[in-house]
């Protein structure tokens, strides 16, 4: 198992390194990254590791600074030594996060909770279109219950620890799943996960501006609250899908 650790001090780094090392047979540090651009540049270069331990405090910025730049795919989990930014830690995807001096006790725990959504993830769910994929969706709301296809959705996002599916007809419906989830159970020529926030139809896409750093600016049809934004690293992917989806 491969571990990014994200961390601007020796002491700390060194601490978490022994803990991990000693809790997870076999894990290998992949590399210490001690800032936001370090951790931007990592991950450009190298393949996404199993699991991301990232310092909210860095030098340049902050830890959501580089979840929001990179959009990872693999589970992060927080660490810092003051407790008021542990709401903003749980509205991210992340795992959960680690006071720091990091206990043990407090590490194990993590992990089983790492295991515990990994294996959510992985537990088969029922799929009704002949390809595999999902082709509808149950929603709930109050005491209506609905089935919604698939088709119908032009996006999903997650909005204050809740995940919801925006209709083409403007509409937003709760969904019972969580975005990781919801991914695996989609088309991937038909959608795509732009950052941690949206899954897009590639139907609802109205508009494309790139920005600095090799950034996507997407506009949505119907209209998202703010135009979400590719991440340099998720860019040529982003790209790729769009090309391969109109070929």
């Amino acid at each position: 198992m491969n571990v990014l650790i994200v961390e601007d001090e020796t002491p700390a780094f060194r601490r978490l390194s022994r803990l991990v090392e000693e809790v997870m047979p076999g894990a290998v540090i992949a590399a210490q990254v001690d800032s936001v651009e370090a951790g931007i540049a990592w991950f450009e270069a190298n393949p996404a590791p199993d699991v991301m331990f990232i310092d909210i405090h860095l030098a340049d910025g902050s830890g959501f600074d580089l979840i929001n730049e990179v959009a990872p795919k693999c589970p992060y989990v927080f660490t810092t030594a003051y407790d008021q930014y542990a709401i903003e830690a749980f509205r991210t995807n992340g795992i959960g996060y680690l006071m720091k001096p990091v206990k043990k006790e407090d590490l194990l725990l993590i992990l089983h909770k790492m295991e515990q959504a990994k294996h959510a993830t992985a537990d088969p769910a029922p799929r009704a279109a002949a390809d595999g994929y999902k082709s509808r969706f149950m929603v709930r709301f109050g005491e209506t219950i609905k089935t919604l296809p698939v088709e119908e959705i032009a996006y999903f996002y997650s909005e204050n620890k809740a995940t919801f599916a925006k209709t083409f007809g403007g509409k937003s419906w709760p969904i019972d799943s969580n975005l990781d989830a919801v991914d695996a159970l989609l088309n991937p020529r038909d959608f795509f996960r732009l950052n941690r926030q949206y899954i897009v139809s590639l139907k609802s896409i109205d508009e494309m501006k790139i920005y600095p750093k090799s950034k996507i600016v997407v506009k949505l049809n119907p209209a998202a609250k703010e135009a979400p934004v590719v991440s340099s690293e998720r860019s040529a992917e982003f790209k790729q899908w769009l090309d391969d989806g109109v070929s």
